[in-house]
C-alpha cells in the first residue's frame, strides 16, 4: 500500500516502530517479551481459552457501503452499490463483497455503533482503547495513548501462552496501539514489515534466510563470553539484570529453534492458500494473525490503512479496497472454522468511524461518528445476527446504540477477563479496566 496522509495531514504509515529494533538493541524486542512472560505466569490467568483478531481499517471503513446499504435513500445518500443476500435470511451486504456474504453464518453485524468523535486522532484512540482521550491529547505524538490498547490489556491481564508473546501487531504498530501506563511488559511485539512482501522475515524471530547457521552460532559464542565478563565485573548484580541475560538466552534460542521458524513462516502455506487470502497486505496479514493465534497469541491487532475515502469513494472501494477485505476476512472465517478454530478466536472488523451518508461533491464520503457498523464473529459471538439498526440515511442508530466501551467490555468479557477491574497508574490512580461499558448481550 501506498504512503498517502490522511485529511488531516498524517502520514498514514505508522507513527511508531516499535518492538524489533535487534537481539541486542534497543526497543522492545524478545529478551523485553519474554521478560514480561514471566512475570505474568506469576498472576492469575483465566482459564477461558480465547484469542482475539483485532482488524482495524485505518481512515474509516464506509459501512454504508458495505454491511449497511440503503437502497431505499434519495440518491445523494445510497451511493451506487447494490445489497445482495448472504447465506444468513433477511441479511443483505455489499455487491462487492460476494464472498463475505458467504460467511456471514460466522459473524454478526452491529449496525447501530456509534460515538461522539469524527477526527481520525481521537477517534482512533477511542475505537482501539475503549476510552476517549480527555484535554491534552495529541494525535502527532508517538505513542500517543492515554489508556492502553486492547492488545495490552489481555497482555497485561492474561500473559502468554507458551513461548510467543500475548499481543503482536502487524504489519506496524498504530500509535495509539500501545500500553500507555502499564508500560513497556504490556506493549505489543511488532512484525515491523509487510507479510506481503517477497523477503519478508519477523525481525528478533525469523532470521533472515541469508544468515547462516556459521554466523548465528558466532553470536552465540558471542553472548556467552557476554555473560562471563558480566558474571566477572557484576557479582553482585540484582536478580533483575541476571533474569534479562536469561532472558536474552531465551531469545536467541527461541530465534533459532524449527517450532518459532514454523509458526512466523508464511511459505510454510500452500500457494493456494495465500492467494484465497489475497495477495496482497490486508490478506497476508489476516493469514499470518491466523498462524499466531494457533501458535498462541492472545491478541493481533492489524492495522491496515488508506480507508480515509473523501474522493471517489465509490472507484476505490470497487477496484481496491472491497476486493482486498472481501478476500481476507471471508478466507480467514473459512479458514478458522475448518481448522477448530473459531470458537476460540474472536475476529472484530471495524475503523475509527464510518463515512458520511451524504455523498460529497468529489463523489466520496466525509468522516461519521454519529452511526456505523462493527463486525464481530467467533469466540462465542452469535453468527448471522444484525444487532440493532440505522435509521433511513444511516444518519443516527434508530435503536439499540453501542459504542467504543461496550465493544471492549465485550471482548474482555469473552476472554474472561474481569470488566470491573482497575488498573494504577504509576502516580497510584485507580483505572478501569472498562469505561462505563457493558457487553453486548444480543450476540453473545
Amino acid at each position: 500500500m501506498s504512503a498517502k496522509r490522511f485529511c488531516d495531514g498524517f502520514s498514514r504509515r505508522d507513527f511508531l516502530h516499535l518492538g524489533a529494533a535487534g537481539l541486542f538493541g534497543a526497543g522492545l524486542n524478545v529478551p523485553s517479551i519474554l521478560h514480561a512472560q514471566e512475570r505474568a505466569r506469576t498472576r492469575g490467568q483465566s482459564t477461558r481459552d480465547i484469542s482475539v483478531i483485532y482488524l482495524f481499517l485505518k481512515g474509516g471503513l464506509s459501512t454504508i457501503d458495505t454491511f449497511d446499504l440503503k437502497p431505499n435513500a434519495p440518491t445523494e445518500f445510497r451511493g451506487e452499490f447494490n445489497p445482495i443476500a448472504t447465506n444468513v435470511t433477511g441479511i443483505r451486504v455489499c455487491e462487492h463483497v460476494p464472498r463475505i456474504a458467504r460467511q456471514m453464518d460466522k459473524f454478526s453485524l452491529i449496525r447501530s455503533f456509534r460515538h461522539h468523535n469524527s477526527d481520525h486522532g481521537p477517534a482512533d484512540h477511542y475505537m482501539l482503547t475503549g476510552y476517549f482521550p480527555v484535554a491534552g491529547f495529541n494525535p502527532n505524538l508517538s505513542p500517543n495513548n492515554q489508556r492502553p490498547a486492547v492488545g495490552s490489556v489481555v497482555a497485561r491481564k492474561l500473559g502468554p501462552r507458551g513461548g510467543v508473546p500475548a499481543n503482536v501487531a502487524l504489519p506496524r504498530m498504530h500509535a495509539s496501539g500501545g500500553p500507555a501506563y502499564l508500560g513497556t511488559t504490556a506493549a505489543p511485539f511488532v512484525i515491523d514489515a509487510d507479510p506481503n512482501a517477497p523477503n519478508f522475515t519477523v525481525p528478533d524471530i525469523v532470521p533472515p534466510p541469508t544468515l547462516a547457521a556459521t554466523r548465528l552460532e558466532s553470536r552465540r559464542e558471542l553472548l556467552r563470553q557476554l555473560d562471563r565478563y558480566q558474571a566477572s565485573v557484576e557479582r553482585t548484580a540484582n536478580s533483575h539484570a541476571r533474569a534479562v541475560s536469561d532472558y536474552q538466552r531465551e531469545a536467541f534460542n527461541l530465534m533459532v529453534s524449527p517450532e518459532a521458524r514454523r509458526a512466523f513462516d508464511l511459505q510454510a502455506e500452500s500457494a493456494r492458500l495465500r492467494d484465497e487470502y489475497g495477495r496482497n497486505t490486508l490478506g497476508q496479514s489476516c493469514l499470518m494473525a491466523r498462524r499466531l493465534v494457533e501458535a498462541g497469541v492472545r491478541c493481533v491487532t492489524i492495522d491496515h490503512t488508506n480507508w480515509d475515502t473523501h474522493d471517489n469513494n465509490f472507484l476505490t472501494l470497487r477496484r481496491e479496497l472491497l476486493p482486498a477485505l472481501d478476500a481476507g476476512l471471508s478466507t480467514l472465517f473459512r479458514d478458522l472454522a475448518d481448522r477448530g478454530r473459531l470458537q476460540n478466536t474472536l475476529v472484530v472488523v471495524t475503523g475509527e468511524f464510518g463515512r458520511t451518508p451524504r455523498i460529497n461533491r468529489n463523489a466520496g464520503r466525509d468522516h461519521w461518528g454519529p452511526a456505523f457498523t462493527v463486525a464481530v464473529g467467533g469466540g462465542g459471538i452469535k453468527g448471522g445476527r444484525a444487532i440493532g439498526a440505522s435509521d433511513a440515511r444511516a444518519e443516527r442508530p434508530a435503536n439499540n446504540p453501542h459504542g467504543p466501551e461496550d465493544l471492549m467490555a465485550t471482548i474482555y468479557h469473552l476472554m474472561g477477563i474481569d470488566i470491573n477491574e482497575e488498573f494504577y497508574t504509576p502516580e497510584g490512580r485507580p483505572v478501569p479496566i472498562v469505561s462505563n461499558g457493558r457487553p453486548i448481550r444480543e450476540i453473545l
